[in-house]
């Protein structure tokens, strides 16, 4: 009987480990207004049998919605973090205590390392985290050392791909930036000697968005590029080229062999005529084949490690790169899928599954009154309402395009109504605005209904056990 049991649990086993996303993690960003709640989402990242996830900071509500969830975690420092902790050992060793040693207990979080930082390096930070990127690594993993995690939990710098860079542009001329090359060679020495890992987000997207003159077909997995060669050896997309221009550029920093983890890569789905759902696909379908195949890149052949970005769409990203910021989501912001994928790579797609337990504001919208006629002061209504919510999707080449001005002024107006909880008093915008029970959603134009936050789930739940408490209390009385 227990021979029996067991035969059953091993194929139940089996079954799971099947539908993992061999090597692929995802980040989980929070730059939204409508969070949903980590304990969905963590749910969900089981559901589609996600395993590793990518913090950017070390918030206790979304750790400790991944306790007992088996799953490798990375936690994150922001960068406005950096100078506490590169000014003072104390504070690096604070945050250890606090982030990561208090969830070490059995079934708590795998964590595997930390973030220092985020791409603080980009030129245009115009050099602030230069000083203290390097130090804030160093406090941190030696905190992690003396706390007695260092030989399992690793400090590393999520990096941009613009801290490398080849003036012909093929990898074999691949040199650190100019500006940085001997603070970066300091990094890398330092992560060799601590047997961390370099992190770089890669981002084929942008290749293409940056460059009108970029090859299209260059920028996917597919195989369809027209190939480059350098020293003999042939590449056929800028993802593999680029990372091997980093594995060139480590070679001359004198650390040849040391570990490479993508933090980043992804494509976006609005927000720009090549963001779209379609391109999207072609780009993760290719990936993932890539992946499944374990054939890694020229110079660095075998498994790769990899995080998709990103999870959800962040309606509150900045869009000072690009309109497309805030649709990097394979998940739209309420955690319902965008297309059909194989998280495996054997081209078996199918939807993923999505967040389950969401709730949603009331079905209605807020739209402009057909009956206004005098619409000279609906500029200035527009533009306040996209300036406090997100009208990406008005763009060229975005999925709401093609709207008349009745749609774009009531698609504005509505994402501010929506972003605002529905509050009738966001709903008026000069008089000329009314709230409707009818969607206007057309094709992949959708005016969507906001979900209830899970901040705002939290402080009623709070707010309803403190008035039960208070009820009780009285009773007594």
């Amino acid at each position: 009987m227990a021979r029996a049991e067991f035969l059953v649990g091993a194929c139940c086993m089996f079954l799971a480990l099947s539908n993992a996303v061999h090597g692929i993690g995802v980040n989980w960003g929070s730059i939204t207004s409508h969070p949903v709640s980590p304990t969905i989402v963590v749910r969900m990242l089981k559901d589609n049998g996600i395993n590793k996830v990518k913090l950017f900071d070390a918030d206790s509500w979304t750790v400790s919605a991944l306790a007992g969830s088996h799953m490798d975690v990375i936690l994150g420092i922001p960068n406005d973090q950096l100078e506490r902790m590169a000014d003072s050992y104390k504070n690096a060793r604070n945050w250890v205590k606090e982030n990561v040693t208090k969830y070490l207990y059995d079934g708590g979080v795998d964590i595997r390392y930390v973030a220092v930082g985020n791409e603080p390096f980009l030129k245009s930070y115009n050099g602030s985290h230069l000083k203290t990127t390097v130090p804030a690594l160093q406090n941190i993993q030696k905190a992690l050392d003396e706390a007695g995690h260092g030989d399992k939990i690793k400090a590393t710098v999520p990096n941009n791909a613009d801290v490398y860079e080849s003036a012909s542009n093929k990898p074999s001329d691949a040199v650190f930036r100019s500006d940085i090359r001997g603070i970066m060679t300091a990094m890398v020495k330092f992560l060799h000697d601590n047997k961390a890992p370099f992190m770089v987000n890669i981002y084929p997207f942008l290749s293409l968005y940056l460059n009108p003159d970029f090859p299209f077909d260059f920028a996917f997995c597919d195989d369809a590029g027209k190939p480059i060669y350098d020293k003999g050896t042939q590449y056929t997309n800028v993802f593999d080229a680029n990372y091997d221009t980093l594995v060139w550029a480590l070679k001359k920093a004198g650390v040849p062999d040391l570990k490479i983890i993508v933090g980043e890569v992804g494509w976006p789905t609005d927000g720009d005529k090549n963001a779209n759902v379609k391109l999207a696909k072609r780009f993760y379908d290719g990936f993932f084949k890539k992946m499944a195949a374990n054939k890694g890149t020229p110079l660095r052949p075998g498994h790769l490690d990899v995080y998709l970005f990103g999870l959800l769409d962040e309606d509150k990203k900045s869009i000072e790169p690009g309109l497309f910021e805030r649709h990097w989501g394979i998940f739209q912001y309420d955690g319902q899928p965008k297309f059909a994928m194989d998280f495996t790579g054997k081209g078996q797609d199918k939807m993923p599954v999505a967040a389950k337990g969401v709730q949603y504001l009331p079905a209605q919208w807020c739209l402009l009154n057909k009956n206004i006629k005098n619409l000279s002061a609906v500029g200035a209504e527009v533009s306040y309402a996209c300036s406090l919510s997100d009208c990406s999707s008005l763009v060229y080449g975005a999925t709401c395009n093609n709207l008349d001005s009745y749609g774009n002024i009531s698609y504005a107006f509505n994402m501010y109504f929506q972003m605002q909880d529905q509050d009738v008093e966001s709903c008026n915008f000069n008089s000329m605005a009314e709230i409707v029970t009818r969607n206007i959603s057309k094709g992949s134009c959708l005016f969507p209904v906001q979900i209830v936050s899970a901040g705002e789930r939290l402080s009623l739940a709070l707010g309803a056990s403190v008035l039960t408490g208070l009820i009780s209390l009285f009773s007594l009385l």
